[in-house]
């Protein structure tokens, strides 16, 4: 009679915890990718609102305010379009909680946002109602 013990072998253990190891190295690495579009598409997203806000905002007041440097964005835009925009404020604080940086110039006539996004590259919206994937130009603008 032939008697076999039951269970598995060391062998067979460590094939399929190996196995195990490369699906969730793959899994991961496909999550990360789809963090990193998600941070991105949030940013596009709230510089697309901010653009929307902005225009509500002159049209209210007449002016995007005065000119203030990247101080503007990590106020969350109070000192941009004026200390009463809570609207632009939150929507400001999303963008930087997803981007790697943020600027923002402002004057009464025009105002640019540009944001570097988790892959690096660049987003920009601006008074002219320009959104692209590009860094302002030195008078303010996207390109």
């Amino acid at each position: 009679m032939n008697r076999r013990a039951k269970g598995f072998t060391l062998i067979e253990l460590l094939v399929v915890i190996a196995i195990i190891g490369i699906l969730s190295s793959v899994v991961l690495a496909s999550l990360n990718s789809a963090r990193t579009k998600g941070s991105n598409a949030a940013v596009e997203s709230g510089l697309s609102s901010a653009q929307t806000e902005a225009a509500l905002y002159y049209s209210t007041n007449g002016n995007y305010s005065t000119y203030t440097p990247s101080a503007a964005c990590s106020a969350g835009g109070t000192t941009m379009f004026g200390t009463g925009d809570s609207q632009m404020k939150s929507i400001l604080a999303n963008v930087l909680s997803n981007a790697t940086s943020v600027n923002c110039l402002a004057s009464s006539s025009g105002y640019t946002i540009s944001a570097v996004l988790k892959d690096s590259t660049n987003w920009c919206v601006d008074s002219n109602g320009a959104v692209s994937s590009t860094t302002p130009l030195t008078n303010g603008y996207c390109q």
